[in-house]
């Protein structure tokens, strides 16, 4: 506290028992002087008057001879004063104290409450496992100043387990269900936090699910024509990002889940979020086409709170497909974001700690950021990121030949994206020209490749991942190139393995140098880092000439170019169009 009690003390007062400074004491000295030729001509004796000086009893008792009492009245006088002064001081003591402990007291209090509320607030969140499987994808390396990419995967549940849900929601019979993921964003922060993404895939999408374990250890075998909401059921939301990784190659930092109720809350917290309609809509029950969301909105632009918000989010079929719903949500998100920023709510006290509350309550979040802190420095990365920098896109998608109600990714399009994302390469054309390059990566650390030589290779051809023949001979003729680059044991293999993308695996109980060796080969044959993936079923390092590499002898990386996404994935709209069977008046 900085309490010093000599601040308080007689020397504050201005006496000295010890003796004052020269000054003073040439100055009372003189004043004693003269009361003493006083007091003789008075008849009284002043001897017990020092001509030291700094004996404040001596100067009242001059003072008092002075007055013409006489010694005896001076020494009367200082009976007086003396305990009156002590009684004072003693009192201002007290009082101050008194000040500081009350202080003490308060600012104590106020850090346990502050401590207490900390507590609860981290008591809300609920967390789980950040993978459900193992996709082999390892974190992308530093750029020249040390940062990379942050990627949050976002979860929409539409999990029945309690009333609440149930009563947002319907489907009161279905809260045994196991819940399924039907929105999934991938949010991409660039390395230099000045741009960001948000990718979306319809949930009906039929993918290649991995092997997965949810969270009490019960696995679930990998399948290759499911749709990609039902990730969440096979294993929780960890294994919805091990599929994102798997199918990306991009390696996913942390998960964000929230369900209907969380929906609405955080909707209300912000005090609504702006959506735009060309037209009036009613998202409701025909005859050609049962349910729907409910919404019931005017044209133009409206604040959606509370259930509205979940209903704009849900809605599909006033917006004619999966594909439209994503670029509603997109726009939610986007409204969602200026909502923020026009709140100042990364620098309002009062705004933060009501986005607190009510986000740790609504949000389910991957163990490692289940804290308030991580939170919230999770949150700082997108503080500097401005509006026109945020781009929202989903990927193009086609109708599934074996079901008109499933959808499958378009490759060449989900590719394109999928290497942009890896390469760290921003999605809008709003930047300096030196953000549209990748940016430079940092060297290694950790241990160094071993010599070509004694590296064992193996090479295996996977150029019928695309559906097309395969290229016969591909591996022989890379097992060859990769001998004339001093990969002596580099052998090709009579096993295929289809896949679109060329990779490099090794063993992952090799560890940092099992990578170090891999990424000796894929430098090599000019193949990017984030080619580079840890498998644990490789026996040594392993690699898969994908469809992407299907002559020469040097991979050609395709040139990446800020702003440069395939046809229909940039889903940015000012307002919404709405099928003709949903249009509202806005009267009825």
């Amino acid at each position: 506290m900085g309490w010093d009690e000599t601040l308080y003390g007689d020397e504050a007062e201005g006496t000295s028992h010890t003796g004052a400074t020269s000054e003073g004491a040439r100055s009372k000295g003189a004043r004693s002087e003269g009361a003493r030729r006083r007091g003789t001509r008075g008849g009284a004796s002043a001897t017990g008057a020092s001509a030291a000086g700094g004996d404040k009893g001596a100067e009242d008792r001059a003072d008092g001879a002075t007055s013409g009492g006489g010694a005896g009245e001076g020494r009367a006088n200082h009976r007086r004063k003396g305990p009156r002064r002590r009684a004072k001081k003693s009192g201002k003591r007290k009082v101050l104290r008194w000040v500081a402990a009350t202080l003490s007291l308060l600012i104590l209090g106020t850090a346990a409450a502050g401590y207490l509320y900390y507590q609860h607030l981290n008591d809300n969140l609920r967390g789980g496992s950040r993978a459900g499987g193992d996709s082999g994808v390892k974190k992308a390396a530093p750029n020249a100043l040390g940062d990379t990419p942050l990627n949050i995967l976002l979860i929409g549940s539409d999990s029945r387990a309690d009333a609440k849900n149930v009563a947002l929601g319907g489907g009161k019979n279905e809260r045994d269900r196991k819940p399924l993921a039907d929105v999934q964003m991938l949010l991409h922060i660039s390395a230099d936090r000045k741009n960001a993404n948000i990718i979306s895939i319809p949930r009906d999408t039929v993918v290649p699910i991995p092997a997965c374990k949810d969270e009490n250890g019960t696995p679930y075998a990998a399948t290759t024509n499911r749709p990609i909401n039902e990730t969440l059921s096979r294993g929780g939301p960890g294994c919805t990002l091990t599929t994102w990784e798997s199918l990306t190659g991009v390696y996913i930092d942390h998960w964000m889940m929230v369900d209907f109720a969380g929906v609405v809350a955080m909707a209300d917290e912000v005090g609504g979020v702006p959506v735009c309609v060309k037209t009036g809509v009613h998202d409701k029950s025909t005859r050609q086409q049962k349910g729907g969301s409910g919404l019931k909105l005017k044209a133009g632009t409206t604040e959606v709170k509370g259930e509205q918000a979940l209903q704009w989010l849900r809605t599909r079929h006033a917006f004619g497909s999966d594909q439209n719903r994503a670029k509603a949500q997109h726009m939610y998100m986007n409204g969602m974001m200026e909502k923020l920023q026009s709140q100042n709510a990364w620098t309002d006290t009062g705004r933060l700690m009501g986005l607190a509350e009510t986000a740790t309550q609504a949000l389910q979040v991957s163990d490692e950021i289940k804290s308030v802190s991580k939170l919230f420095d999770l949150s700082m990365q997108l503080k500097n990121v401005k509006l026109d920098r945020l781009t929202t896109a989903t990927v193009p998608t086609a109708e599934w030949s074996q079901d008109r109600n499933k959808l499958v990714l378009v490759q060449s399009a989900a590719d394109k994206m999928w290497s942009m994302l890896r390469d760290d390469v921003a999605f809008d054309k709003n930047g300096d020209p030196a953000d549209a390059k990748p940016s430079a990566s940092a060297k290694p650390k950790g241990p160094t490749a071993g010599a070509p030589g004694t590296l064992a290779v193996t090479v295996v051809n996977g150029t019928a991942g695309d559906g097309l023949p395969p290229t016969e001979g591909r591996a022989r003729t890379m097992a060859e190139a990769l001998t004339g680059k001093g990969f002596t044991q580099a052998e090709s293999s009579k096993t295929a393995e289809p896949r679109k993308d060329t990779v490099v695996k090794y063993p992952k109980s090799a560890g940092d140098q099992g990578k170090a060796d891999a990424l000796s080969v894929a430098k090599a044959l000019g193949l990017p880092d984030s080619a580079v993936r840890a498998d644990a079923k490789a026996e040594n390092i392993t690699l898969v000439v994908g469809a992407d590499w299907r002559q020469g002898a040097t991979y050609k990386q395709p040139k990446q170019e800020a702003g440069d996404l395939p046809e229909g994935a940039d889903d940015k709209v000012e307002c919404m169009d709405v099928y003709s069977v949903y249009k509202w008046d806005g009267k009825s």
